[in-house]
């Protein structure tokens, strides 16, 4: 499935077929407050003790949608948020220790956990917005066979995957706290609920 999608989405950049316009991107959003999340260091995953993970139930209507990820790519786009890709998400627990992530659900439901093994169990799909902060401990549990995610990246940070070592550990505490803040929430801009709840 995922080949599957690198083609639609490789075919509808050079054509613009089943790509939705800005508008109809942004007019596909609802205006949600978003579930926080905050986890401390369980040790091996060191989460973000301080900017809360976000979660944003049903904030983008798809029913209409020709190709749902192509609204929540059109979004994360329009409010800084790049580099963005098209699959699932990794069935084990993993972190990024330099920078924030956005996954924007498209297609399907799954179970997923945030903040390490003792974190929380989420039940997600299509149309929901998790914003992660660097650190946060993250892995899927179970999915429908057509689940599909749309994850980007704000324009600071620098991308990596960490697993739990205890040498990825030492390093993450250092460069978790250094990672720069967007400027914008990724589905609603500079006005955003992040910009307020990730103030400094």
């Amino acid at each position: 499935m995922y080949l599957r999608e690198a083609i639609k989405r490789t075919f509808e950049a050079a054509t613009g077929y089943g790509r939705p316009t800005l508008g109809k991107a942004r007019a596909a959003v609802r205006k949600i407050q978003p579930k926080t999340f905050l986890f401390e260091d369980d040790g091996a995953i060191p989460n973000n003790p301080v900017l809360p993970a976000l979660v944003y139930t049903g904030a983008v209507r798809l029913d209409h949608a020709d190709d749902p990820a192509a609204v929540f790519e059109e979004l994360f786009k329009v409010n800084g948020w790049n580099d963005s890709w098209r699959n699932g998400i990794y069935d084990y627990v993993h972190y990024h220790s330099s920078i924030h992530e956005v996954l924007g659900i498209a297609r399907g439901r799954a179970q997923v956990r945030i903040g390490g093994n003792k974190g929380e169990q989420l039940d997600i799909a299509a149309g929901d917005v998790l914003v992660l902060p660097a650190g946060l401990g993250h892995h899927c549990l179970m999915a429908s066979s057509d689940f599909l995610v749309v994850g980007a990246y704000p324009p600071d940070g620098t991308y990596d995957l960490c697993r739990g070592s205890e040498a990825e550990h030492a390093k993450a505490r250092k460069t978790i706290p250094q990672t720069p803040r967007p400027g914008s929430d990724p589905v609603y801009g500079e006005r955003g609920p992040l910009t307020r709840l990730w103030s400094r």
